[in-house]
């Protein structure tokens, strides 16, 4: 699809969806870890957690410990920015491991603190035009 479209109609703050949730459902903040990007909560009624990934409300940057392979073998160091490595050539130009490995520390030192997920709401269109789904997120 056209990813220069507007997305803002696309975005829902979390506020609103616990707001929508707490009509129905007690939500208590649990500590629960995953290794992932999800915040959880206990739904009291049920006893079941639910979790949410809030990139625009509630950065989760900091505890960030991932990266996305294409099927193509491209590298995203961060769903949020543009920077990606190509590992295809390391990996044909050599019977060995050694340029692939190379590559794969070099980008990884690349990984940014922060992304770019924000939606510029004068112009409409995201900093990143790469949609998520475009590298499975």
């Amino acid at each position: 699809g056209d990813i220069e479209g507007d997305r803002t109609d696309q975005y829902l703050p979390l506020s609103a969806v616990r707001a929508g949730l707490s009509d129905r459902f007690t939500l208590e903040d649990i500590p629960y870890k995953t290794g992932g990007p999800a915040r959880y909560v206990e739904v009291k009624e049920t006893g079941g957690r639910l979790g949410f990934i809030t990139p625009l409300t509630h950065n989760f940057c900091e505890s960030c410990n991932r990266v996305r392979l294409t099927c193509t073998g491209t590298l995203y160091m961060c769903l949020g920015q543009d920077d990606a490595a190509d590992l295809r050539a390391p990996l044909r130009a050599s019977e060995g491991n050694d340029l692939l490995h190379a590559a794969i520390d070099e980008a990884i030192g690349r990984k940014p603190k922060g992304h770019d997920f924000v939606i510029d709401r004068t112009r409409n269109k995201p900093a990143v035009a790469r949609h998520m789904s475009v590298t499975g997120g």
